[in-house]
């Protein structure tokens, strides 16, 4: 007999599809203007502190006395400089390589690579370092700083159009300049690690870095993780923030200083709007009561906590403290605000949570959906993988699984197994999309976890 588990969601997963209802939930406190949040591929976050700190932040909510590193005498911070970016190397759990941004005494933006100790993973060389670029910057605001590696498995850099007000060099625009831009880069390669493959390779009128331009000061951006579309925040003028998404960045014109958002700001000597791309989101400083002023760009959710965030892409502004996510149509939906936070960054863990961190504050909060979660009465260490899968998913536990079911997202039990072991292997082959497998332990405790189908 078919079950449908309607009920069973709404009571023992606590929820059911609904208007989410995002909300915060503090986690750690006692950070120094936290600016990033990263994890390496396990259970630690590594907050990043604009003065050229990085702290680790463990699971059970307690932060290492030891820094993970400490490079504040090289770093000059306040304002919009710092060290502003953090990325771990694809292969980190092999290599140990990490890469940071950040602003030198001397006010120009550093890409740098560093290593972790072999006998410490708690303990960054910071006498490793590699310097790999460095950025004049003509004034002090507008750096960019966010890093992020690719699915293609190279390192993208996003930098402020230099500062000021409204780009009084052009350097947005001008495919000669690395300021406003996307800069794309293989770290596995030797200097000066351009990928071949680079959109303005061999072009004698632009550099090889260049991966996408037109950009004020994109603070934040993220891949999604199920999709590898990316998500460029970036910071406006006077009136309006823009949210980008875009399957691919290359070789996109987003129209700074031409335009802010979709509204004309200084076209002279602009390319025609046919050769830009306009954001698929944006909002006006006045778009709610309150104030806004700056966005700081973040994910979309791809956790398994709370279901009806996920494809949704959540994002903050600086001066409202309010949060909002961002639909498949571009709608805009905001919280709060979470007054006196300033948050300044998200970051996510291995398992796809989200976090934000607020900068006066000091606190590192987790993103919660108070209308849509899942309860999860026995939560137990468990791996499930690949995620997304085409038919296949692996799945291991430190204990014993009595019985596993696999759910629709609208509730459906859809396939029933009994493997009493603690690792097996389940065939999914169901329609691309959204599911849910809930695991009974031996004691009659259970968890729910989240995968895709592709």
């Amino acid at each position: 007999m078919k079950k449908f588990y309607f009920f069973f969601i709404v009571l023992s997963f606590g929820w059911v599809a609904a208007q989410e209802d995002v909300n915060i939930q503090q986690i750690a406190t006692g950070f120094n203007s936290p600016v990033n949040i990263q994890n390496a591929g396990d259970d630690r976050l590594f907050i990043v502190e604009q003065n050229g700190v990085i702290k680790i932040l463990n699971d059970d909510g307690s932060t290492n006395s030891n820094p993970f590193l400490d490079i504040s005498s090289q770093v000059s911070s306040g304002g919009e400089r710092g060290l502003l970016g953090l990325a771990f190397h694809p292969n980190y759990q092999n290599n140990r390589l990490f890469y940071l941004y950040y602003t030198n005494p001397s006010g120009d933006s550093v890409l740098s690579q560093f290593e972790t100790s072999s006998i410490d993973p708690d303990e960054a060389i910071p006498a490793s370092e590699n310097v790999m670029l460095v950025i004049t910057q003509p004034f002090s605001n507008h750096n960019g700083g966010c890093i992020a590696f690719g699915d293609d498995g190279f390192l993208y850099v996003a930098t402020g159009d230099g500062g000021s007000s409204g780009d009084p060099n052009g350097n947005a625009q001008n495919l000669n300049s690395l300021l406003g831009k996307i800069l794309r880069f293989d770290v596995d390669v030797s200097a000066p690690f351009i990928p071949t493959n680079n959109p303005y390779v061999n072009d004698p009128n632009a550099l090889d870095e260049i991966y996408a331009y037109g950009l004020r000061n994109p603070w934040k951006f993220s891949f999604d993780e199920t999709t590898g579309d990316v998500w460029i925040a970036d910071v406006g003028q006077n009136q309006f923030e823009e949210i980008n998404k875009s399957a691919s960045a290359e070789a996109i014109n987003y129209g700074w200083r031409c335009y802010e958002a979709s509204s004309n700001f200084n076209t002279t000597g602009c390319d025609p709007q046919s050769t830009m791309e306009f954001p698929f989101a944006e909002y006006s400083h006045t778009a709610t009561s309150v104030s806004k002023c700056s966005v700081t760009g973040g994910y979309v959710y791809r956790g398994s906590e709370f279901p009806n965030l996920t494809g949704k892409y959540l994002f903050a502004d600086f001066c409202s403290d309010e949060i909002g996510t961002v639909d498949s149509m571009g709608n805009i939906t905001y919280f709060g605000p979470f007054s006196g936070n300033g948050f300044s960054t998200f970051g996510t863990d291995h398992q796809s949570n989200l976090y934000i961190s607020g900068l006066s504050t000091g606190t590192i909060y987790k993103i919660v959906d108070d209308n849509l979660s899942v309860d999860i009465s026995h939560q137990k260490r468990i791996n499930i993988y690949p995620i997304p899968t085409q038919g296949v998913i692996n799945i291991e536990a430190q204990e014993i699984i009595k019985k596993i079911e696999v759910i629709s997202f609208t509730g459906k039990v859809i396939k029933t197994t009994y493997p009493n072991k603690k690792n097996t292997r389940l065939s999914v082959k169901f329609a691309s999309g959204v599911y849910f497998i809930k695991s009974t332990y031996l004691d009659g405790k259970h968890q729910v976890d989240k995968f895709i189908v592709q």
